[in-house]
C-alpha cells in the first residue's frame, strides 16, 4: 500500500495530460491525522527547480498537510511563472482540501516536479491547475489510492517504486520513489515521499530522515548526475496511538530508504549491472565514501565492469585521485569475490572473475577501520540511446 499503509494518509493518481503517452502524471498524498509534522531534504544544487525553492520555504516549520507531484516537466528554469504556477498549485490544492475537509493553507502543501528542464508554460499550469479538485476528490486511504500515487511520478522509470515495514507497537512506514537517470547524491535523489502513523516528534523526525537518507539515497550513484528537483519528504500523521521506540524507528526507516533506494538502483535507465563499491580499511567513514564515490563516477570503470572486464587498475587508478589516507603500495581489489589486486599489485587471475547482474567491488585501504558503501550502474550503449534522444 506504500504511502497509504500507515492510519491517517489517503493518495491518489490520475492523468492531466502532460505526458504525451497518455498516462499518470499528477499525483497527491494527504495526510488527514491529528498531527501534521513534516521533515524534507532537498537538492544541494545550487541550480534548484520553482517546486524545490516554494518547499524548503513552506516545509521550514516543521508542517504540512499534502505533496502534490507532477511528472512530465520539471518546471525548472521556467522564471517568475513557473514560480507562480507552483505557488498556484499550492493553493488550488490547499483550496480543494479545505472543501473536502481537511483544513489546509497554500503553505501546508509541498509541491514536487519531475520531467524535462525548461517544461512549465501556459499548457503546463493549466492541466495541473484544473486537475487538481480532482485529485483531491479521488484521494483515498486504499491500496489502489498508494499504487496510483506511486504510478503518476514515474518519468523513464519501467515500475513504480514502493516499500513498507510495521513496528513492534503496530505503526507503519510507507513510502513511494522514482527515479531511473540523474541518480546522484546530495542531500537527496529523486522525488521520495515517506509515511508513518507513529507518533514521532518533528525534531526526531529531522533527525531520522538526514540519518536514513546520508546512508541510502545519497549514496546512490548510478551516472554522476544531480538533479535540479531531487526531494525527499517524511510526514507524520500521528494517527497510531502507540509508543514508539526511537531507536527501532529509526531502523525502520533506514529500511525503507534503503528498500526505495536498490529499487531505484536496479531500474536506472539503460543498466546492465547493478555494481556495489565497498572501501573498508579507511580512516574514516567519509573518506570510505569519497573513495567508493570516486569509483563509481569513472568511466573506464564503468564501460569495463559493461563489457564484464575486471580492470582493476582503473580502480585503484581512481582511489588516487581522492585525498584519503592510504598506502598507495598497499591498496587490495576485489571483483565478485575474486582478489585480483593485493598490495597494489596482480593476485588472483581476472579470468576468475564471473560476471552476473550483480557485481559486487571492495576495496581495502588498510588505512583504518571505517567502512562504506556507494552504489552505482554500468555505462552501456542503452543508456546513452535513452539519454542522447531525451528532449527530441
Amino acid at each position: 500500500m506504500s504511502v497509504t499503509a500507515p492510519l491517517g494518509f489517503s493518495a491518489a493518481g490520475l492523468t492531466a495530460g502532460l505526458k504525451p503517452s497518455g498516462t499518470k502524471d499528477l499525483s497527491l498524498v494527504v495526510n488527514t491525522g491529528p498531527d501534521a509534522a513534516v521533515a524534507a531534504v532537498y537538492t544541494s544544487n545550487r541550480c534548484k527547480a520553482n517546486p524545490v525553492l516554494w518547499s524548503q520555504k513552506a516545509s521550514a516549520n516543521g508542517q504540512a498537510r499534502a505533496v502534490v507531484l507532477n511528472s512530465g516537466g520539471a518546471n525548472c528554469y521556467t522564471g517568475d511563472f513557473g514560480y507562480e504556477t507552483t505557488t498556484l498549485t499550492a493553493q488550488t490544492t490547499a483550496e480543494a482540501l479545505t472543501e473536502n475537509g481537511t483544513d489546509a493553507a497554500a503553505e501546508d502543501v509541498l509541491v514536487c516536479s519531475t520531467g524535462l528542464i525548461g517544461v512549465g508554460g501556459q499548457d503546463f499550469r493549466d492541466s495541473i491547475v484544473d486537475n487538481l479538485p480532482a485529485l483531491v476528490a479521488a484521494a483515498e486511504d486504499s491500496v489502489e489510492g498508494g499504487e496510483h500515487a506511486a504510478e503518476a511520478i514515474m518519468t523513464t522509470d519501467t515500475v513504480a517504486k514502493t516499500a513498507t515495514r510495521e513496528g513492534s507497537s503496530g505503526y507503519t512506514i510507507g513510502g513511494m520513489a522514482k527515479g531511473a537517470g540523474m541518480l546522484a547524491p546530495g542531500l537527496a535523489t529523486m522525488l521520495v515521499v515517506i509515511t508513518t502513523d507513529a507518533k514521532v516528534d518533528q525534531t526526531v523526525l529531522d533527525q531520522t530522515l538526514r540519518g536514513g537518507t546520508s546512508r541510502s539515497f545519497d549514496r546512490l550513484d548510478t551516472d554522476g548526475c544531480m538533479s535540479t528537483n531531487d526531494t525527499v519528504i517524511l510526514m507524520s500523521s500521528g494517527a497510531h496511538e502507540a509508543t514508539v521506540d526511537t531507536e527501532e524507528f529509526t531502523s525502520l526507516l533506514r529500511e525503507v530508504c534503503l528498500d526505495l533506494m536498490h529499487q531505484l538502483h536496479i531500474d536506472a535507465e539503460g543498466a546492465h549491472h547493478d555494481i556495489a563499491i565497498t572501501t573498508q580499511g579507511a580512516a574514516s567513514e567519509a573518506e570510505a565514501v569519497e573513495v567508493s564515490r570516486s569509483v563509481s563516477r569513472s568511466a573506464l570503470f564503468k564501460a569495463a565492469i559493461f563489457g564484464q572486464d575486471p580492470n582493476w587498475g582503473r580502480v585503484v587508478a581512481q582511489v588516487g585521485t581522492t585525498s584519503a589516507t592510504f598506502d598507495p603500495t598497499q591498496i587490495d581489489v576485489s571483483i565478485n569475490g575474486v582478489e585480483v589486486c593485493r598490495a597494489s599489485g596482480p593476485y588472483e587471475h581476472p579470468e576468475k572473475v564471473q560476471f552476473g547482474r550483480e557485481v559486487d567491488v571492495v576495496i581495502d585501504l588498510h588505512a583504518g577501520e571505517h567502512t562504506a558503501t556507494v552504489w552505482t550502474s554500468d555505462l552501456t550503449h542503452d543508456y546513452v540511446e535513452e539519454n542522447s534522444a531525451y528532449s527530441t
